[in-house]
């Protein structure tokens, strides 16, 4: 599939949420289009499998007929293959296509006063059949309630039974019309369409974005950050995971990626990590997210990781609860982060959950570079104590949805090649203006990359500054106190500009001479008063 193909694509299906959302907002709608864009994929996957064990004997899944003998045998075999292989099993009547079929069908047998193409009962049995068909399985808990939030009884999509109906049957049939292309194993398009899907989602969805994705460029820049020096990677953790599109592009940058860990705490979210996970491809043996409030509760705290990426919400509330004092996550820096932000909370969980030799990149406001009290003890302890502050990088401002504030990218290592210095980069002026927003193109991102990699020093963009020089700046991070961008005004010949002005001035008078002249042959006095010599 060509890039301009994938364009049509993505935009295709861009234009089936728009044209059939109606009134429903555009993140209301997401999780109905994502879920059934999800469905399509499992259904097709599922029939593709079995498609290729049937080939010897000559059959097609979906023309196997549970109420015959021979291909109830059929179906009972490859289930029990299904769910070894991919962890989940749709019979054929409840493939994508035979649901979308009956549904298309809608209009015409209304005319003709017959219901039995009525799908949402038959949908709301098939996605929970999907969840059931794992029970008992090593895929349980990668499937439990992953369709919960399409509610087809909301009144959201329409007044009437009838016209919930109509839409979802609509919304089915053009899905069904578009070809994934599943047989080419490389080309991934449906996970990228999918990741198309939620940024065009996040987009219209203003401050919620932030709750389930990172623009693209910022997670490009964090993968690349965390893989430079190490492109084979046991483990990838997220612990604000969102959608999973962070630990994504880390699994696409890296060479290989062992297993995928994630924590996030919003239900619909993590549902859609999940989907996220499974629509590109990746095992369900191979990821672990979990749903729980990563400071109160983390779900793997006794795992190490080879590389974390994070983009946690910023300047977020937490309990900031006395006991976390002995929580061993924090309670060597002796201080906790205020309750009213969380920022260095994250900041000590993932730097504890940090293996020897890994690399961490977290995206973070620049308050957590300057801000004092309790902040300021926890920074100066990762910098003076740990020594695991390697890097610190200045993005441009509004490049995030639903919000403007400049932000940066802090870079971890416990096992620092450079101990004696940190390195500073200011890339807050490269970027593309696109109308409202900043964007980095990929020059900026790897312009950001390649300096972090050689640790190079260049005028008004990076430095390395000694642990000594940041000690003596009472161990502040803001960035312009250690890269200068300050640009000189061009200099001003005061004196060539005072005869520049005796000459307008001269020339002004004669101006007005000139025009006395004329008022005084037309008789009229002129309108202002002329000097006299």
């Amino acid at each position: 599939m060509s890039e301009e193909q994938r364009r049509q694509l993505q935009q295709q299906l861009w234009n089936i949420a728009n044209t059939l959302r109606g009134k429903m907002g555009a993140d209301e709608f997401r999780d109905y289009i994502l879920g059934f864009i999800f469905y399509k994929y499992l259904s097709e996957k599922i029939e593709r499998f079995a498609n290729l064990q049937l080939a010897q004997e000559n059959l097609q899944f979906a023309n196997l007929d549970p109420a015959l003998k021979k291909d109830q045998a059929y179906i009972e075999a490859l289930e029990s293959a299904a769910l070894d292989e991919l962890g989940y099993f749709l019979r054929p009547n409840e493939l994508f296509h035979a649901i979308a079929s009956k549904g298309n069908n809608q209009n015409d047998s209304d005319k003709q006063g017959d219901s039995h193409n009525f799908i949402l009962g038959d949908l709301t049995k098939i996605l929970k059949n999907i969840e059931q068909s794992t029970l008992g399985t090593d895929s349980e808990e990668e499937f439990e309630n992953l369709f919960e939030d399409l509610d087809l009884t909301s009144s959201k999509l329409g007044k009437t039974e009838k016209e919930k109906n109509d839409l979802i049957s609509k919304v089915l049939a053009h899905l069904d019309l578009i070809d994934f292309n599943l047989a080419d194993s490389t080309a991934d398009v449906l996970g990228d369409a999918y990741e198309y899907l939620i940024g065009e989602f996040a987009s219209g969805a203003g401050k919620k974005a932030g709750e389930f994705y990172t623009p693209q460029p910022v997670s490009t820049l964090l993968a690349k950050l965390v893989t430079a020096n190490n492109q084979n990677l046991k483990s990838v953790y997220d612990p604000t995971c969102g959608s999973g599109s962070l630990l994504l592009r880390v699994k696409k940058e890296a060479k290989q990626v062992g297993k995928i860990y994630g924590q996030e705490l919003n239900r619909t979210t993590y549902n859609l990590a999940r989907m996220n996970m499974i629509l590109h491809d990746v095992h369900f043996s191979d990821f672990d997210i979990k749903q729980e409030d990563t400071l109160e509760r983390p779900q793997h705290r006794e795992l190490r990781f080879d590389a974390i990426v994070a983009n946690p919400p910023f300047s977020a509330n937490w309990s900031a609860n006395p006991l976390f004092m002995s929580d061993d996550r924090f309670s060597v820096y002796g201080r906790l982060a205020p309750s009213s932000k969380a920022d260095m909370a994250f900041v000590q969980h993932m730097v504890y959950q940090l293996a020897e030799e890994g690399t961490m990149a977290v995206v973070l406001p620049h308050g957590v570079l300057f801000r004092g009290g309790a902040e300021g003890h926890i920074r100066q302890y990762l910098i003076e104590e740990l020594n695991c502050l390697d890097a610190v990088i200045g993005l441009p401002a509004n490049i995030f949805y639903g919000t403007s504030i400049p932000t940066c990218v802090l870079v971890f290592k416990k096992c620092r090649k450079n101990p004696d210095n940190i390195l500073f980069i200011d890339s807050s002026n490269h970027f593309e203006k696109v109308k409202t927003s900043n964007v980095m193109r990929p020059e900026h991102i790897q312009k950001i990359v390649d300096t972090y990699k050689a640790r190079s020093v260049e005028d008004k963009y990076s430095q390395l500054a000694t642990i000594e020089s940041i000690k003596a700046n009472d161990w502040n991070l803001n960035i312009p106190r250690y890269v200068d961008t300050f640009e000189a005004e061009e200099s001003i010949n005061l004196a060539a500009i005072s005869k520049q002005l005796a000459a307008l001035e001269q020339e002004s008078q004669e101006t007005d001479k000139t025009i006395a002249d004329f008022c005084k042959v037309l008789g009229i006095e002129p309108p202002f008063a002329v000097a006299k010599k």
